[in-house]
């Protein structure tokens, strides 16, 4: 069966990844312990360097289903609640509108926010951090939209989600997520590096020759080499870098988890949740996405920017999980979701 699902994923995967694409492919299938990797084009178009499982690249969104995995941590050992409202942490926030948003609502996107951060056109400048409470607090929504009636995709939230951790804990973003995620399940090639006066993660020589060079969706070349994009300029608001075995690791963790701790167990067990339902089709958990199609409800979370794609899509009764992390923009993940996360599914069904 697994020469099988390898045959499913290789045959989805590879028209997606030619030589006529830009930059490259890591790709990671977890099916009832087994792990099977696909590799292809380049890490690095100019100099032919070749992506491998153990490439780094820019997760972009995929950074927000760890912080949810902190939230839902927290929840569980008793450190904060979903329904805790913001100010609890962040007092400073004394806006009408974002004084009544809760820690649940943020990491849900069901709170309501929208901010120029979060859609076209695109800011020019970017926020401080005082700036931004101050944008927080004069926030005022269009009609009809309120705390927890709505699902806004918002990255704004969980930069705010990012500062009610670190305010929670006494301690910077990268440290938790080092210390209750990424050393507990072994991730030693995950990292949340600062962000330096060129816009390029701070990672030392050795991380930084396997870190890709982001394209466009069109080949272009996008910013240097460990380029992390921001428009906040205050410390962890950058991307995380990762590779396929990493991501491998956690989306195992994330349907079987069988060897970690309980309590992280629970806490992705959590996270995957449906807390919000949009549509008869779509719901919201904490980060993750729900989608329910005939015959198999996938969980997800895709992720992009103009110069890298990211995807990991669980089938959590099924335990199959698949991670995508490609060099360039607009990546089309969505083969995973309906094509073949759903084909892997029914395989297994049939067995």
């Amino acid at each position: 069966m697994i020469a099988q699902m390898r045959d499913i994923v290789a045959g989805a995967l590879a028209p997606t990844a030619t030589a006529d694409h830009a930059g490259g492919l890591a790709a990671a299938l977890y099916a009832g312990r087994h792990i099977e990797f696909f590799s292809y084009g380049f890490a690095d178009d100019a100099t032919g360097r070749k992506v491998t499982p153990d490439t780094l690249f820019n997760l972009a969104s995929l950074r927000k289903p760890f912080e949810a995995t902190l939230v839902a941590l927290g929840v569980l050992r008793g450190e904060l609640r979903l329904d805790d409202r913001l100010p609890k942490y962040l007092p400073e926030l004394s806006g009408n509108y974002i004084r009544n948003v809760t820690v649940g609502q943020l990491a849900t996107h069901t709170s309501g926010l929208l901010l120029p951060t979060d859609h076209p056109p695109w800011p020019n400048e970017e926020f401080t951090r005082e700036q931004f409470i101050a944008l927080l607090n004069a926030f005022t929504p269009a009609p009809g939209i309120a705390p927890g009636r709505q699902r806004v995709y918002t990255h704004a939230g969980y930069v705010l989600l990012q500062l009610v951790l670190e305010r929670c804990y006494g301690k910077p973003i990268h440290a938790l997520i080092q210390r209750r995620i990424l050393r507990p399940l072994a991730m030693g090639s995950t990292f949340l590096p600062e962000r330096g006066p060129d816009h390029r993660a701070v990672m030392d020589a050795a991380a930084m020759q396997r870190v890709v060079q982001g394209y466009s969706d069109q080949g272009m070349a996008i910013g240097p080499i460990g380029n992390q994009q921001s428009y906040f300029d205050f410390p962890g608001t950058g991307q995380m870098f990762a590779s396929a075995r990493d991501l491998a690791a956690f989306a195992a963790a994330c349907v079987d988890g069988r060897a970690i701790d309980p309590h992280l167990r629970e806490a992705l067990r959590l996270t995957q949740r449906e807390a919000f339902r949009v549509d008869e089709r779509f719901g919201q958990g904490l980060a993750w996405e729900t989608v329910r199609l005939p015959g198999v409800t996938i969980v997800d979370k895709p992720g992009g920017l103009n110069n890298a794609s990211g995807y990991i899509g669980l089938v959590p009764a099924r335990r199959i999980g698949i991670v995508l992390l490609a060099n360039r923009g607009e990546y089309p993940h969505e083969i995973a979701r309906y094509k073949i996360l759903p084909e892997l599914a029914r395989l297994i069904a049939s067995h």
